[in-house]
């Protein structure tokens, strides 16, 4: 019959079968839980006296299946550590063990992903020991709202207002799990509204493409050129850009454009979803304002800590015009019912405290360092597209050259991680080739050593493509 630990240790629970026996019971389900992966290498086992007590069998019951078990080579005793699981790999024992994370790259070049060792700890800790100690218990550890609690959205409209000239009131921000959320959101609302089209930028992400076609919408393509999207006569009652610096071609939406997209949005009463990805990060002059700021009644603008702090916190935002906030909080609740809530008052404080600013004019200048060096390594010769911005930087490939295709079995051959374009259009009919580069991702020490890699598979100093 199942039993199980609960003393001053480690839990531990275990399907001993009466009928095997004790002794042979307990070594039969110990030696199963090993096998099977639910006691993971290195896990500490209780103490003999303990998982006595706790089964009701004697101390000698429990150390001699001990000894049988670590005589097989499933339990090693340590002096200081006790009786812990022992590693079964290379052993004629199947172990069964997690899956292992995905293997990191040599050199990682992946665009969108920030410097995940600069992350400011320090800050971070500040903020949620002064949550923990200030904040009241049931904020912390109760049910949330699923708009997002009121710490976060007042601290991020006047931050949102004062960084990115964005028009927004904490009633009119919706906190969601990141912008894959947030698409996901406002693609259900607007199916349910009876929305049939979005538009969607060509060249753009592939994923929030196909978030908007699950949603129901069909997608239609919005072409990008050197001036952002090409916005006169959107063929779609909607429209999904990233007007500050586009994804992937790195062009900022040209101001007249913006000004057509604002009209087109009054014209038709089409909403604008501006997903402002990495606004915060422009180099060579202050970071261009958000198109919400002149249009926040056809906007919904939508960002998240993903760049500037790490993908993995999932906490994202949307400024809504004020008709849409009840249905993106009724989508939302009906999704998850609402954000995790230690996360958005730790947040909240890192913005108030001005920490999240102090961080991000950090990562502002190490960014910009990091692409001048990159510029340098590859030479006058490379085309580099798009302004100074953002996290990674397009490198348009030669026609006379080899493809795409080449290229990053090349780079995957010296362990570089990048991507290329051919996902990015909706339809790969041999339209520019090039290399997606982030420069933001690899932790200082070894950019350099990327950015050589990078360089001999590229050929430079030229930046031409070498063959063979």
């Amino acid at each position: 019959m199942p039993k199980n630990w609960s003393g001053s240790g480690p839990d531990l629970h275990l399907e001993i079968d009466p009928g095997d026996g004790r002794r042979a019971g307990l070594e039969r389900a110990l030696r199963r839980a090993v096998r099977d992966g639910r006691l993971a290498p290195g896990t500490r086992l209780p103490s003999t006296r303990a998982l006595a007590e706790e089964l009701g069998l004697s101390r000698g019951t429990v150390t001699a299946a001990y000894d049988q078990l670590a005589a097989e080579g499933y339990l090693t005793a340590r002096p200081s550590s006790g009786t812990v699981v022992a590693d079964l790999s290379g052993r004629t024992v199947d172990a069964v063990t997690p899956a292992a994370a995905e293997a990191a790259p040599r050199h990682d070049l992946r665009p969108g992903l920030p410097d995940l060792t600069a992350f400011p700890a320090r800050a971070w800790l500040r903020s949620t020991r002064r949550v923990l100690l200030e904040a009241p218990p049931a904020a912390i550890h109760g049910h949330s709202d699923p708009q997002g609690r009121i710490e976060l959205r007042t601290a991020l409209a006047a931050h949102l207002g004062r960084t990115r000239g964005v028009l927004a009131t904490p009633d009119r921000i919706v906190i969601t799990s990141g912008f894959y959320q947030s698409i996901s959101l406002l693609a259900q609302v607007l199916k349910e509204g009876g929305t049939r089209t979005v538009a969607m930028e060509d060249p753009g992400h592939e994923l929030y493409r196909e978030v908007v076609r699950r949603a129901g919408p069909a997608v239609v393509p919005l072409p990008v050129d050197e001036l952002g999207a090409q916005v006169d006569g959107c063929p779609a009652e909607a429209v999904v850009v990233t007007p500050a610096h586009q994804y992937p071609t790195g062009v900022p939406l040209h101001p007249r454009r913006r000004q057509a997209l604002r009209d087109w949005a009054r014209r038709s009463g089409g909403l604008i979803v501006e997903d402002d990805y990495d606004g915060e990060f422009r180099y060579d002059r202050r970071p261009v304002g958000a198109l919400q700021g002149i249009a926040p009644d056809h906007v919904a603008y939508c960002g998240s800590a993903s760049k500037a702090l790490g993908p993995a916190l999932r906490l994202g935002w949307t400024v809504l015009p004020r008709e849409l906030v009840g249905p993106v909080v009724e989508a939302k609740s009906r999704a998850d019912l609402y954000t995790e809530t230690l996360g958005q008052l730790v947040l909240a404080d890192l913005i108030t405290g001005h920490d999240y600013d102090r961080h991000v004019r950090a990562a502002r200048v190490k960014y910009r360092r990091r692409r001048e060096l990159l510029i340098r390594r590859l030479g006058p010769g490379a085309d580099l597209r798009g302004v100074p911005a953002g996290l990674h930087a397009l490198l348009t490939l030669p026609d006379d050259g080899p493809g795409e295709t080449e290229v990053l079995a090349r780079c995957e051959r010296r362990g570089i991680a990048l991507r290329g374009l051919a996902d990015l259009w909706h339809r790969p009919d041999g339209r520019m080739q090039g290399l997606l580069i982030g420069y933001a991702a690899p932790p200082e020490h070894a950019y350099p050593a990327a950015l050589e890699a990078l360089a001999e598979v590229l050929g430079t100093p030229s930046g031409r493509l070498a063959g063979g």
